[in-house]
């Protein structure tokens, strides 16, 4: 059980909004929440027991020795849709599982999302309690009714064809550049996995013109949709998702 207060001086850290949801209403800055123990019959906040600030307000960065400790989380949800490190859409904007359990603020079980852009609500801390841990403002909590997670196959999938996004980026190659591939064009992807153009244009997921190529064995990772949306479409398991300059040329026979 937590109480609501509306502090007489500016020394608190919301409005009586945390993570989104309207608790009551104060002005900016006086709003904080405390557990029964950590008030003195008069309402006032005793100076044994501080009020633990929600994670949307700006935290001091802990040192190795005084290091919190996250709670610990499922691997999977209850029905095994969402798991730990894939990659989900909430509200439109990509970010990857960090947590899924049961939380102190709410009923039923919630997913801690890490955001790729900094449009998140916190840390992963939450009331005082470190569910995960990620950067300032990159944090929310979600229920999985919440998310999209189609034509994602598994977390590892996701996490190379990102690695593989960075990497083109950081090369330089990935941006404003425009692909010579052609749809219905084969390649060869790795060297070794032959397949055909089935997109070329930009994508959602990062910057640049980025080609998706139906394989001929099924050791890719998609059906043509990333992250809730479909560019092209293929058998399960045959998609991929890269840049240009990652595919070589087959030459016609």
């Amino acid at each position: 059980e937590w109480v609501g207060l509306e502090l007489t001086d500016a020394r608190g850290v919301h409005d009586g909004n945390v993570m989104g949801i309207p608790y009551f209403e104060c002005p900016a800055a006086k709003g904080v929440f405390a557990q029964p123990a950590q008030l003195s019959a008069s309402g006032a906040i005793t100076a044994s027991a501080p009020v633990v600030a929600p994670s949307a307000a700006p935290t001091a960065v802990a040192s190795d020795a005084d290091e919190v400790e996250t709670l610990p989380s499922k691997e999977k949800t209850a029905d095994g849709s969402a798991w730990l490190g894939q990659q989900v859409l909430w509200k439109g904007k990509q970010g990857v599982v960090r947590y899924i359990g049961d939380v102190r603020f709410a009923a039923g079980e919630w997913i801690g999302i890490e955001m790729l852009e900094a449009r998140g609500m916190h840390d992963g801390n939450v009331l005082g309690v470190s569910y995960f841990k990620c950067s300032s403002g990159k944090g929310i909590f979600a229920q999985l009714s919440h998310l999209q997670t189609t034509g994602t196959r598994d977390s590892a999938a996701v996490e190379e064809t990102l690695r593989q996004v960075e990497a083109s980026v950081s090369a330089g190659v990935a941006s404003g550049v425009a692909s010579s591939l052609q749809v219905g064009q084969r390649v060869m992807w790795k060297g070794r996995h032959a397949g055909m153009v089935r997109f070329v244009g930009p994508v959602e997921f990062a910057t640049g013109v980025f080609v998706g190529v139906e394989l001929e064995d099924p050791v890719g990772y998609y059906d043509g949709t990333f992250m809730g949306q479909t560019y092209f479409k293929c058998e399960p398991g045959k998609g991929i998702f890269a840049h240009g300059s990652m595919l070589n040329e087959m030459a016609i026979i």
